[in-house]
């Protein structure tokens, strides 16, 4: 894969999840519990913004020299939980395909309009630093298979929940 590739795969994937989200379209729905078991999406777009803040605090790494370490103790864990404000998603020690519960709990009172607003902005510096980055820095910190596993596979998941959860809705309301 190259740099291109990916920046392109990224956007359709982008452009999928917030179609997606348009269609469901009023705030009230945002928030209605049981999208995925007792979350909302409210909750699910929390959990791909602190996936996206994570890769992008990677990348600015990158950009700066800096070097990351995934946590390997359960006091390294917390400690980085701690300091940034979201989980190590990279830690062997937190669980990778599903929404963190720190996370849920984090936003629970933050509103949907500022979750998708910081989302947004989020987002867009994930492609800014992409454009910036070199191949050779792509390649070194294996960027390629990290990006893509901090935005468009949840993308990705939390689509299937939502497109799952339509169906349900609808099935019920018929």
């Amino acid at each position: 894969m190259n740099k291109t590739i990916l920046l392109e795969r990224l956007q359709n994937e982008r452009d999928r999840f917030e179609l997606l989200l348009n269609q469901i379209g009023f705030a009230r729905q945002l928030t209605m519990k049981g999208v995925l078991g007792r979350l909302t999406v409210k909750d699910l777009l929390a959990d791909v913004l602190s996936r996206e803040q994570f890769i992008a605090d990677r990348l600015s790494e990158v950009l700066h020299g800096e070097t990351y370490s995934p946590s390997t103790s359960f006091t390294a864990l917390e400690k980085f939980q701690n300091e940034y404000g979201y989980p190590d998603y990279e830690s062997s020690l937190t669980e990778k395909d599903k929404p963190h519960p720190y996370i849920i709990e984090l936003y629970k009172n933050v509103a949907l309009d500022e979750i998708v607003s910081q989302e947004l902005a989020i987002y867009a510096s994930i492609a800014e630093a992409l454009n910036s980055l070199t191949h050779h820095q792509f390649l070194d910190h294996d960027l390629f298979h990290r990006i893509a596993e901090h935005t468009y596979r949840p993308y990705r998941r939390t689509s299937s929940a939502i497109q799952r959860w339509i169906k349900k809705t609808a099935s019920e309301s018929k």
